[in-house]
């Protein structure tokens, strides 16, 4: 069987590095990814199931890259996990607003990570 492929996009690498660790730990193939356009390409192109994304490190870059993902026939069916730390309300606004299907905060996520893909491989 294969594994379903997983995009990360992260600079931080605290945070990053110990997604991709329970990403594996679940059973996801994972591919990291810088942000911005080449993002887009890479989804494109490697096809992953879900793409998750830091708010954090460089904000207008990983928002402009959740609106290309939505903004190609290609990608748009992705389901996107954005996640950031609590203490700025508007980048968990600009992410939903660039339309991220997910945006959980970066304490969460690895703790709820297997409930997060649930929700949001969830079909509507």
């Amino acid at each position: 069987m294969t594994q379903p492929l997983a995009l990360v996009s992260y600079e931080r690498l605290l945070p990053g590095t110990q997604l991709v660790n329970r990403l594996q730990d679940l059973g996801y193939r994972v591919l990291t990814s810088p942000g911005g356009s080449a993002l887009a390409l890479v989804a494109h192109q490697e096809k992953p199931m879900i793409v998750l994304i830091d708010l954090v490190a460089n904000h207008a870059k990983a928002t402009q890259a959740i609106a290309d993902l939505r903004h190609s026939a290609a990608t748009n069916h992705l389901p996107i996990i954005a996640y950031s730390d609590d203490k700025n309300p508007t980048l968990t606004a600009a992410a939903r607003e660039a339309g991220a299907t997910l945006v959980v905060s970066e304490v969460a996520i690895l703790t709820h990570l297997e409930q997060f893909l649930e929700r949001a491989l969830e079909l509507d």
